[in-house]
């Protein structure tokens, strides 16, 4: 089932991001993990693949195995990283012999080793001309990312809403934020793309923190800083792992039931790969379902 249809039947989507293990890694551990996820009945799985392309085949074969054998929505990730328009066109074409009918339309970072994205000759510069391709090519339920402090390449916010909306009006169904620990941030964001004229549903991102100097890292490669008050208590506490798994589990729980008692539409967890934080999150949430 399309992902665009599940959100005009729906008045609450649960999806969850998985992504490949590294080349050597363990693909049951993974599947493992899956298999405790679906217990929760996602709308929607996610399957992502490695920065400049990499284990793009294997996360083929994952969002593959979850749908054909598990029965489970995938929502592909698709990137303009070193692809022309006939590597995606091909690529869609091993979507739709695997009957994988949603995607996730990124730009994409630069590959490792580079500080810019450069366009592939022959592809494309902008998530909003993936997009527009893809709807070219068939009929798939195309997502996009929205940002809700701002794209790190945007001059600002107000501009990056302008180049969201343009990936809205190439054919994008629905919005994904990246993951962000101010809900502030997110109620601003909405303003914002209303204003905008961005009426597609937006479904939040969260991440709950497991690994402080990780999140840390990965936030920063977004161009941002963790909130003033939280970034103190986990350097206070950075040491101690166990305290910072469980402190950032309390917090990604208060924050999604802060999310849901305002009526978001949906809830979109950054997994990490493992089940067990999860499964603390949502015994502890009232999801609307």
């Amino acid at each position: 089932m399309k992902i665009k249809d599940i959100l005009s039947n729906k008045r609450f989507t649960l999806s969850f991001e998985v992504f490949p293990p590294k080349r050597d890694g363990n693909l049951e551990a993974l599947f493992d993990t899956i298999s405790v996820l679906i217990k929760f009945k996602p709308d929607f799985i996610s399957v992502t693949y490695g920065a400049g392309g990499s284990n793009k085949d294997l996360a083929l074969e994952i969002g593959s195995r979850v749908k054909n054998q598990l029965q489970q929505e995938v929502l592909a990730h698709l990137t303009c990283v070193g692809a022309t328009a006939s590597d995606i066109a091909e690529i869609l074409s091993a979507f739709r012999k695997e009957h994988i009918e949603n995607i996730l339309a990124l730009r994409g970072d630069p590959p490792a080793g580079t500080e810019k994205f450069k366009r592939t000759e022959g592809g494309f510069a902008y998530a909003s001309e993936l997009v527009a391709f893809i709807n070219s090519e068939g009929s798939f339920s195309i997502g996009a990312a929205g940002y809700p402090q701002g794209h790190i390449e945007a001059m600002s916010l107000e501009a990056d809403i302008i180049n969201l909306k343009r990936k809205v009006d190439a054919g994008t169904d629905f919005l994904i934020t990246q993951f962000f620990f101010d809900n502030d941030d997110f109620y601003k964001f909405l303003d914002k793309t209303a204003q905008a004229k961005i009426t597609i549903p937006i479904i939040p991102g969260i991440i709950p923190i497991l690994n402080y100097k990780q999140i840390k890292r990965m936030a920063q490669l977004n161009g941002h800083e963790l909130p003033v008050r939280l970034n103190k208590y986990m350097e206070s506490i950075a040491e101690h792992p166990a305290e910072v798994e469980k402190y950032g589990i309390d917090y990604a729980t208060r924050q999604a039931q802060e999310l849901l008692n305002y009526g978001v539409r949906g809830i979109h967890f950054y997994c990490m790969n493992r089940s067990a934080p999860v499964q603390q999150i949502l015994s502890n949430l009232s999801l609307p379902r």
